[in-house]
């Protein structure tokens, strides 16, 4: 993106997120987009609600000094306290402390739009724009209330449930604009109360990932296969949370499938938790501490760990929340080389491999299924140069956070603030 479009140069956006700024999450899946935009002139006033860790020394000298880096990139970066528990009225307090808080800063900078990610963060949008009569932009990025049911915290008609909902119904009615993830799920959200039969801005966005971060290395590729002692042993990697919609022990299932044919595979775990868990599971199923390792690695040392691996594994709870499901693992698989092994149905992800041909899709849950994809794999292991150069370019054509993501919301703010 070398130009910078006149309608967004000098532009005030509040952005709001409920994500912590020193979160990884935070970090990787906000400020990108964030920094691309304001390259181009739109002035931020970012507001996020940050953990504990914040407000302690080290996290402190941390927000200064981040705040301090954002400045010198046009956006001004406000934090608040997050409260977690009692869950329910920790959340009201924080929606009441981030609306009186963004309202003084809708004042002071003279803000024309507040972009607001996620539902609770529309909460807050929401009442700015009742009060302030600007516009507004609603990024669902997944269904709240439904994820939280899918996973199992929450049962479907309870009052967080209730809440949540009517909630995200009058902040779809006050929209200007509405993001989400997937082509799968706008036509279901399209048909909500509060959005149904009115105009308005709509963008696909997928979730990105920065390329020039994420990519293969073949020094750091021979470094920690190295300290992982698995120097001619096929690695298979998945990064992220464990459990909840994501479903472990199918992964430790299809594993345990894929060493009866190899029995040099390989399981590598990136989580930051719940260590004891994987290794009392691979226990159960009978696979060997010298057959896997868990590590808790910073966002910074995943891509050398993904560069180390030889296919990048992900199954997610097949379940209606993840029709609006973008998993940032995927674009990150495919930004280092690595074929997917996916299930079907999450988001619009079916096509990275039924046209793309980028891995291994698999349907069922079973030991034949499992044994028809580990076949697959290890037809996809035989072309190894082949196939990490697809993934990249597979990844370069969706998932660039500059190309992809970034083109995508700045045709969308031009459009809300045309409208």
């Amino acid at each position: 993106m070398t130009s910078k479009p006149s309608a967004l140069e000098g532009r005030r956006v509040l952005y709001i997120s409920y994500n912590g700024m020193l979160d990884p999450l935070g970090q990787s899946q906000v400020l990108p987009y964030l920094r691309e935009l304001a390259s181009q002139g739109v002035r931020f006033t970012l507001l996020s609600f940050e953990r504990p860790n914040a407000f302690e020394a080290d996290g402190a000298v941390r927000c200064r000094e981040l705040r301090a880096s954002l400045a010198t990139e046009n956006i001004e970066w406000h934090w608040l306290r997050y409260h977690q528990r009692p869950s329910l009225p920790a959340t009201v307090f924080d929606v009441i402390a981030g609306t009186r808080y963004a309202a003084r800063l809708v004042k002071r900078n003279r803000i024309e739009l507040v972009h607001a990610r996620a539902q609770i963060a529309a909460t807050i949008a929401l009442r700015l724009k009742q009060r302030f009569g600007i516009k507004f932009i609603f990024d669902v990025r997944g269904l709240m209330a439904e994820e939280y049911v899918d996973a199992g915290h929450w049962r479907k008609n309870s009052v967080p449930y209730r809440l949540t909902k009517t909630m995200e119904s009058r902040a779809l009615e006050a929209a200007d604009g509405v993001v989400t993830l997937t082509e799968r799920i706008w036509p279901v959200i399209r048909e909500w109360k509060g959005i149904r039969g009115r105009p308005v801005v709509h963008e696909v966005i997928p979730c990105c990932t920065n390329l020039e971060l994420f990519k293969f290395s073949p020094e750091d590729r021979a470094r920690r296969r190295e300290e992982l002692n698995v120097s001619d042993r096929f690695v298979v990697v998945y990064s992220g949370s464990i459990d909840g919609w994501y479903l472990t022990e199918q992964m430790v299932d299809f594993f345990v499938s894929l060493a009866r044919t190899r029995p040099e595979a390989y399981l590598l775990w990136l989580t930051p938790s719940r260590h004891e868990r994987i290794r009392e599971l691979m226990r159960s199923k009978g696979v060997s501490e010298r057959d896997y390792a868990v590590i808790a690695a910073s966002t910074q040392n995943v891509p050398s760990y993904l560069s180390a691996a030889d296919a990048g594994l992900a199954f997610i709870k097949p379940c209606f929340s993840k029709l609006a499901s973008s998993p940032t693992k995927y674009a990150e698989y495919l930004a280092c080389g690595l074929p997917l092994i996916i299930n079907a149905g999450i988001g619009d992800s079916d096509f990275l491999v039924t046209i793309e041909n980028a891995g291994v899709l698999v349907t069922d849950f079973t030991d034949e299924e499992f044994a028809r994809a580990a076949e697959i794999v290890d037809s996809l292991h035989g072309e190894l140069g082949e196939t990490r150069e697809r993934a990249r370019q597979i990844a370069e054509r969706y998932f660039d956070v500059r190309q992809t993501g970034a083109e995508r919301y700045t045709r969308l703010y031009e459009r809300v603030f045309s409208s």
